[in-house]
């Protein structure tokens, strides 16, 4: 499905909400689409020079102009002006483009109930948990997920976490043509920062919880924690912004929201409580607000997933008995504890997309909890390249204390090499914990390794790439799917 607008805007009114230090040029001018690739500049187009970390868009402003773009917004006007364009500085270009992107696809936010999730881990698995839900209650519903973006049963591939603000009010704009009630999406610190959700009106927030992660792009802790909050403090009054009473920086999320503030805990009171009864290989029996149920995913971070996706969907007042029935029977994201088994010698393998130290840790935590006593873990990890090198010997340091044995190996190196990665990594790897880490560059010889070492019954955890289908090395990305190569190498070595 792919969604035109019916007429083109006035710049006049996609200007509403913006704040305008200048404006050079013809002012009735027509704008039938926004880019912020020069490339796609073209006449009746407003193209949005952005500074972003690795390139500056008004670079790029020349170009577009020499394609014919009707509209140039950007921080700093440029030296030489064409008289046939209209250029309209603004204080942040990527703000300016929030807003009059959800100006230009008509506030599409605003016609049906959304909801952001946000936190370090737990995204995915709540906004797809509520995307099912809702499914299985009856409504139309949009997902915006890392995953996948979702028009009720319809995939639309993403590339990124929350989209950029163009493409993000053109998602929310078909999903609206599609008839959908609700969407559910991931909100990442990223989008708080980069104005990709400015300009969207929420009938709610989740916060999951706040660990280290990202602090390549944020710089510091309290920076990544700012952007986190930022998002809460962009709420409206009319909506509601749930928190993890249990994460100690739960409370804070709510310090400057103008939203109804509502919590969920599994050991504080709260507005939504639950007892953890039983945490087996089976799955989860949670006591929730008086109700004993049994649920399908397994971990004590899924009793908190869990928790929070029967909090939303009771205040975006659905009847609690009718939730906690239909999520009973409900699966969790894809590759997000993933088990494989093996046939013939029934070794466990689980693909989990952990990829920072508390995700790592909750799913080595839960593992522990359900084992029997002879079960061996082997644990596969690595770290990505290009992204945060603070938290790699603390990865490699928790694997190393919740597993048998470990192979380091690389994750999606990027452009940096594996062996420096896998270096720092093995860093934090005890004198006395050496001689059970093996360190394997290559990734698929590496969980060949783990498979091998296995013994029937024992555990094999492969983390880090999740639902990922490619690994990424200087910029190429090949096939690679985790699942699928465990599932391979079970069969090769005849587990």
């Amino acid at each position: 499905m792919s969604i035109l607008p019916p007429t083109t805007h006035s710049l006049t009114d996609l200007l509403t909400a913006v704040t305008v230090q200048a404006q050079h040029g013809p002012a009735d001018v027509r704008v039938s689409g926004l880019t912020l690739d020069s490339r796609q500049a073209a006449p009746e187009l407003a193209f949005f020079a952005l500074r972003g970390a690795q390139t500056d868009g008004h670079q790029f402003i020349a170009k577009a102009v020499e394609q014919g773009t009707a509209v140039v917004v950007c921080q700093e006007l440029p030296a030489e002006l064409n008289p046939a364009t209209t250029y309209v500085q603004v204080p942040d270009s990527a703000e300016a483009m929030a807003h009059m992107a959800a100006a230009f696809y008509d506030h599409p936010s605003k016609k049906l109930k959304l909801v952001g999730v946000t936190g370090t881990n737990g995204k995915t698995t709540c906004a797809t948990l509520l995307h099912k839900l809702f499914r299985e209650l009856g409504y139309h519903v949009g997902l915006l997920s890392t995953v996948q973006n979702q028009i009720d049963e319809e995939v639309i591939p993403a590339t990124h976490t929350t989209p950029d603000a163009i493409r993000l009010n053109a998602l929310l704009a078909q999903m609206v043509q599609a008839g959908c009630t609700h969407t559910f999406m991931e909100v990442s610190s990223h989008a708080v920062v980069q104005h990709r959700v400015t300009g969207l009106q929420f009938a709610g927030g989740i916060f999951t919880n706040l660990t280290h992660d990202h602090l390549d792009y944020h710089g510091t802790f309290d920076e990544y924690l700012k952007a986190k909050k930022g998002f809460f403090d962009g709420l409206r009054k009319t909506a509601f912004a749930l928190t993890n009473a249990d994460d100690k920086r739960g409370m804070v999320m709510l310090q400057n929201t103008a939203a109804r503030r509502e919590t969920y805990s599994l050991r504080n009171l709260a507005t939504f409580r639950a007892r953890l009864v039983e945490n087996a290989v089976h799955g989860l029996h949670l006591e929730i607000d008086g109700r004993d149920v049994q649920f399908r995913l397994i971990g004590v971070f899924n009793a908190y997933n869990l928790l929070a996706v029967y909090g939303a969907a009771v205040l975006l007042s659905e009847d609690a008995t009718e939730v906690l029935t239909i999520l009973s029977g409900l699966t969790s994201a894809p590759g997000r504890f993933e088990p494989t088994v093996s046939a013939k010698t029934r070794v466990t393998g689980i693909v989990d997309y952990a990829h920072t130290p508390d995700a790592l840790e909750n799913v080595l935590s839960t593992i522990a909890q359900i084992r029997q006593p002879s079960q061996q873990v082997i644990t596969v990890v690595g770290c990505g390249g290009n992204r945060d090198a603070a938290k790699r010997p603390i990865m490699a340091d928790l694997a190393v204390k919740g597993s048998n044995r470990v192979v380091l190996t690389s994750d999606n190196p990027r452009f940096e090499d594996p062996n420096d990665i896998l270096a720092q990594m093995q860093a934090g790897v005890p004198p006395q914990e050496q001689g059970k880490v093996l360190t394997i560059p290559d990734r698929r010889e590496a969980i060949k390794t783990a498979c091998a070492l296995a013994q029937p019954g024992d555990i094999v955890l492969v983390a880090g790439k999740g639902h990922e289908t490619y690994q990424e090395i200087k910029g190429v990305r090949t096939s690679f799917d985790d699942k699928q190569v465990l599932q391979e190498m079970f069969d090769l070595l005849g587990k």
